[in-house]
């Protein structure tokens, strides 16, 4: 029989207690669109067995990024990780370990956070960072939010091609605040349109580099015209790997970066848990939302890690906390810093050139397509291509020959006419030559 555990009475006298007279009044605040009228058509019973055989037909139906020819990212990217990295992360001391409020037994998980760090902090030319964030999006939420607190300004100016669910998560993140953003439209990106837009009241601007359709650009003028106005500037970054080759963010002058670390250790895995990235200048450091780990010594001298600049007000009174984001994607983070110390410095600027070299091969072989054009100037390993058919019906037929030719721009700007027809292309180290030659062969076939 189905377990009761509370009588009808008992419910009755906790929705008295709370001061409600029925369920449904704890979903006042939901939208009426968003509530279910009815319930939903699903059988009421069936065995486990029967369950996950039919979730398993569902799975079955899905195409995975390792089985065909792979060329889609728009801020997740395929790119091999050592078995090594899988192996390390499921030990039992870092499967399971959690907060490590306690030094005394939590040294070896502080160790690994504090090694995190420094790894950021290297690759983005910061002089320092946190124990990770959830994903690069919400890390960006965050930082504009540190650069109002840090200015004591209201002003944010979002540069029009940040990723725009980059765009999302800081107008969620800022609804209910006193903060006013100003969402530039696709064409307001180039340095001297937002140096424009800079006033008094300005607490930052907020870029992608490269930008969410593959363009690079160097922002260090723009870091000069905000600090004259003693405003910030936020790099958000989702190709980690760029780091590699690129002028790092800090050469620019940038006071916080935000990033998305997915791209090393961590797989695909359908959208997440993915490890977010955020770095800053010394200056900022006490305005630094999530955990920051540091080392001492211990009453003997010996070395030791610890977390540190942790008010107790992060963990247990909302309203005075820097941030509500308390924790970090610690697995993910761990295995991030494996993958980059399996790397070295060496083998993270080799990975960085072998992706760069081919997405410049297919670029060229695209570009001598009739009909197609390649609408970047300078990229790293992706870029955008004008098709002259329709972007989403392109990557659905080629989908049913086997081949994920990209995203369609269409899919992130829906009302955007001029996106209709073109192309997101991304080429990391796992794309083959075959795989470039099956791709071009597929496009000439439907544009002649």
């Amino acid at each position: 029989m189905r377990s009761l555990p509370l009588a009808q009475s008992d419910r009755e006298q906790m929705l008295a207690k709370i001061g409600v007279s029925e369920v449904d009044d704890l979903f006042c605040d939901v939208p009426e669109a968003a509530l279910l009228t009815a319930p939903l058509d699903l059988p009421h019973h069936k065995s486990e067995m029967v369950v996950e055989r039919y979730f398993t037909a569902c799975a079955d139906r899905n195409s995975a990024a390792g089985a065909h020819p792979f060329f889609c990212g728009a801020g997740a990217y395929r790119h091999h990780i050592p078995a090594t990295v899988d192996h390390l992360i499921q030990r039992g001391e870092f499967l399971t370990a959690y907060t490590p409020y306690q030094p005394e037994i939590s040294q070896g998980t502080l160790q690994t956070l504090f090694e995190f760090q420094t790894q950021v902090a290297q690759i983005t030319g910061m002089a320092v960072a946190n124990a990770s964030m959830y994903d690069g999006s919400t890390a960006c939420g965050e930082a504009v939010l540190m650069a109002c607190r840090a200015t004591r300004r209201k002003k944010i100016i979002l540069s029009g091609t940040l990723h725009p669910h980059y765009t999302e998560v800081v107008a969620t993140m800022t609804r209910y605040s006193d903060n006013t953003v100003r969402d530039n439209p696709v064409a307001v990106y180039q340095v001297p349109d937002l140096i424009g837009q800079i006033d008094d009241d300005t607490a930052c601007v907020v870029v992608q580099n490269p930008d969410f359709f593959g363009n690079l650009q160097d922002f260090s003028a723009l870091a000069d015209a905000l600090h004259a106005k003693k405003a910030l500037l936020i790099m958000v970054v989702t190709e980690v790997v760029s780091l590699g080759v690129l002028r790092s963010p800090g050469a620019m002058g940038a006071d916080i970066v935000a990033a998305e670390g997915q791209s090393l250790g961590n797989g695909l895995c359908f959208g997440g848990p993915y490890v977010g990235l955020l770095a800053t200048r010394q200056q900022y450091v006490r305005t630094m939302p999530g955990r920051l780990c540091g080392q001492t010594t211990d009453t003997d001298g010996r070395r030791g890690y610890v977390l540190t600049l942790s008010t107790r007000e992060q963990h247990i009174r909302r309203e005075k906390a820097t941030s509500n984001i308390c924790t970090n994607a610690g697995l993910c983070a761990l295995a991030f810093s494996i993958h980059l110390t399996l790397l070295g410095e060496k083998g993270f600027r080799h990975l960085a050139r072998l992706n760069h070299a081919r997405a410049v091969t297919l670029a060229e072989r695209l570009a001598a397509v009739p009909g197609l054009e390649i609408l970047n100037q300078t990229f790293f390993n992706e870029f955008t291509v004008a098709l002259p058919l329709n972007a989403a019906e392109v990557v659905e037929t080629l989908a049913r020959r086997g081949i994920l030719a990209g995203v369609p721009l269409s899919r992130l700007y829906p009302g955007n006419q001029d996106m209709k027809n073109r192309l997101l292309v991304a080429v990391t180290e796992t794309v083959t030559a075959g795989d470039i030659d099956r791709l071009v062969t597929a496009l000439k076939e439907l544009v002649k």
